[in-house]
């Protein structure tokens, strides 16, 4: 068996760092523009399902700045020789800052998930809790085997620590698919087809990272690192940009339905595609009126504590 490289020990030629350093601008520049998305059409989801885009704008948030740091750590970590890019010392933090990245953002693509689900109450918080600790564990875990561990070039670890992460993501994958299936059936119509994508886009892409870290023990050379450094920008912009514009749309729709069914108002009309799905609906002038009289009592109440003190 031959010796083990990791990828961020490569020399690169320049077509290879020029590869590399392409596909990590565009891919953050597709989260930034993901995230500016979400922030500015965050109004046109109702609180019921306000979670969803809370988690969205955090992720997206953490993973754009993180290929900031990618960028520019990959940019000054090598040096050119005259016929290719020598990698430096600082080399593997373009690979070992996406472990960081990952340990916040797939977490929060998990509550993303279950903040749009059918999912209530104690059912709900069990389900977040168990799969935001698992999906970090199985991050954390493959950090271990993939890059601190014999600075990712030591095959045991990597197999070991790659079970161990494999555990941590059957847990995760599992839960994901019983959410979505349970609450397929009791979603509005139009809602279903966008979520079961989404089930889909999230389900498919993760297989990319464990047969990205599969591979670092199995194969070496600049072709290999630019294949592996592409993958994981492409699967990121999936699993973040794609899964969480359905998602929005899902949101949308549980939103329209809950206005035109009369389980929650919401302040704005819904648009999706050009089409009204439903009109702006503020609470009845009564509920307001009955409001207003609570917070006025409240702050007579307050008002005649503090004068009897």
């Amino acid at each position: 068996m031959h010796e083990m490289t990791a990828p961020w020990r490569t020399p690169l030629t320049g077509t290879e760092h020029d590869l590399i350093a392409f596909g990590i601008v565009v891919a953050g520049f597709a989260l930034l523009a993901m995230l500016v998305r979400t922030w500015v059409t965050r109004g046109e989801v109702s609180g019921r399902y306000r979670p969803a885009i809370a988690a969205s704008l955090g992720l997206t948030t953490v993973a754009a700045l993180s290929y900031v740091l990618i960028y520019f750590q990959f940019d000054g970590a090598y040096s050119w020789n005259g016929s290719v890019w020598v990698p430096g010392i600082r080399a593997a933090s373009a690979w070992s800052t996406r472990y960081l990245d990952w340990a916040v953002s797939v977490p929060l693509l998990v509550v993303e998930l279950i903040a749009v689900s059918n999912l209530q109450g104690a059912a709900m918080k069990r389900t977040r809790s168990i799969a935001v600790v698992a999906a970090f564990l199985m991050i954390a875990t493959g950090y271990l085997g993939g890059v601190a561990i014999g600075g990712g070039e030591d095959r045991t670890a990597l197999l070991v620590w790659g079970v161990v992460s494999s555990a941590f993501f059957v847990v995760v994958y599992v839960l994901v698919l019983r959410t979505v299936l349970a609450s397929l059936p009791a979603l509005p119509s139009a809602a279903r087809p966008p979520y079961r994508a989404a089930m889909l886009v999230l389900m498919i892409t993760w297989f990319v990272y464990p047969v990205v870290y599969g591979l670092q023990g199995m194969t070496s050379g600049g072709g290999w690192a630019v294949t592996g450094q592409l993958l994981l920008c492409a699967a990121d912009v999936v699993a973040k940009v794609g899964f969480g514009v359905l998602l929005h749309r899902v949101a949308k729709l549980r939103t329209a339905f809950d206005v035109q069914t009369g389980i929650d108002t919401h302040p704005e009309t819904i648009w999706i595609d050009r089409m009204r799905q439903s009109d702006a609906l503020l609470p009845a002038s009564s509920d307001r009126e009955a409001l207003r009289a609570e917070v006025e009592a409240a702050e007579l109440r307050r008002a005649e504590e503090r004068s009897g003190g």
